[in-house]
């Protein structure tokens, strides 16, 4: 499983999401939309918002950050 999570620095639910992913031992890419212009066009592409955090999970893109849907995609415990 590949884990990017697509984020800017003032975006509080962005930490939020890297923490989870953190906290439950898992490996993932953080990229900083303010400075990988080619990673906002894909996001923008792809998702068809500018709102972050916006997790990618193998080839499916998640916009925002919800614990329940997470926990639940990923077999995870709380």
């Amino acid at each position: 499983m590949k884990i990017k999570i697509f984020s800017s620095p003032t975006c509080p639910w962005c930490q939020v999401a890297k923490d989870f992913f953190k906290d439950h031992g898992l490996e993932f890419e953080a990229i900083d939309l303010t400075e990988d212009p080619e990673a906002l066009e894909e996001v923008i592409e792809k998702t068809g918002q500018m709102g972050v955090p916006v997790i990618k999970i193998d080839d499916e893109y998640i916009v925002d950050f919800d614990k329940k849907f997470l926990l639940k995609k990923l077999n995870l415990k709380e």
